[in-house]
């Protein structure tokens, strides 16, 4: 096990390097220069100026490059322009938030889908799977944008059960973690259903089932564990779009997490405050795929030894 860590570790290098390499050049991407785009075109020259020896435009490229690591090998992505404060403080503050939105949709997508897949491939081709299906058909349709005023209009609005923004008790946490954990309980839905389908018909099952085992242990120990591969690796890539999709869905609960602190960085023209953002987010989906990677190994042993 410990050579296959260090194997997925140093595959992990370059992925880091290339990561952080696209991050830093966001501010270079951008069309025209960021310091007029950030002060304004009639801005002073001695302004602009300023501000680009502030973020160190004024050097090149190579030289930002080396700089930027150097910082970042410190911990330092810089300051925010406008409060002020360091990124990663600010930062620091609202990735609690986005945690626990994540995780909580992440539990809305698997206890919904789980039971659903299971389900779905048990009874192929009756109204229980045509149900799963059409559950899974109508969450990957319906956009974040959309189902989240939907559900702010219906349980806030009109019933009155839940608080429509902010965050602070459990009931603040439901309706996001619904609007983000939905279309994620879809695919899962599906791709469970696809992989217990290819499992259940394999001899061993047949041969378990002969010997009497009985069908619950059948489908949960013998069918289920071995269906989890293709699911996991959902898992692992749907927890990492958890992040990026929290964009949305924090801005439209108004929640405190990083995906709504990139969106007012962003309108505030803070660049520095979005690298930040976009590096954490990025990084956090390279570090849960490469979790990912490591819960095959002890999912199924024959991948470590590979």
């Amino acid at each position: 096990m410990r050579r296959y860590i260090v194997r997925r570790i140093a595959l992990l290098v370059p992925v880091v390097i290339g990561v952080v390499t696209v991050v830093f050049l966001i501010v270079h991407f951008i069309p025209g220069d960021p310091v007029e785009i950030m002060l304004g075109e009639q801005a002073l020259a001695v302004d602009k100026e300023t501000l680009r020896r502030q973020m160190g435009l004024d050097k090149p490229l190579h030289v930002q490059y080396v700089d930027f690591l150097a910082r970042l090998a410190r911990g330092d992505l810089g300051r925010s322009l406008h409060t002020k404060r360091p990124v990663l403080e600010s930062i620091a503050r609202r990735l609690p938030a986005t945690l626990e939105l994540a995780m909580a949709a992440m539990v809305v997508a698997l206890v919904l889908a789980i039971p659903l897949g299971l389900l779905s491939a048990y009874k192929k081709d009756t109204v229980v799977d045509q149900g799963s299906m059409l559950f899974a058909l109508l969450g990957i349709s319906m956009p974040n944008f959309w189902l989240g005023p939907l559900l702010i209009i219906v349980f806030s609005l009109k019933l009155g059960w839940l608080p429509v923004s902010g965050r602070g008790s459990l009931a603040h946490v439901v309706l996001p973690a619904i609007t983000l954990g939905t279309a994620m309980a879809a695919i899962l839905t599906r791709m469970t259903r696809a992989s217990m389908l290819d499992v259940i018909q394999s001899d061993y099952i047949t041969t378990a089932r002969a010997k009497g085992v009985r069908e619950s242990r059948v489908v949960l120990k013998h069918a289920f564990r071995n269906a989890l591969i293709p699911v996991v690796t959902i898992v692992g890539l749907q927890i990492g779009g958890l992040l990026a999709g929290s964009i949305i869905t924090e801005t439209i609960f108004a929640w405190p997490g990083i995906g709504r602190l990139a969106i007012q960085a962003i309108n505030a023209r803070d660049y520095p405050l979005v690298q930040g953002c976009v590096l954490v987010i990025a990084l956090g989906y390279v570090l849960v795929n490469f979790l990912t990677d490591l819960l095959y190994g002890l999912i199924d042993p024959r991948i470590r030894y590979e």
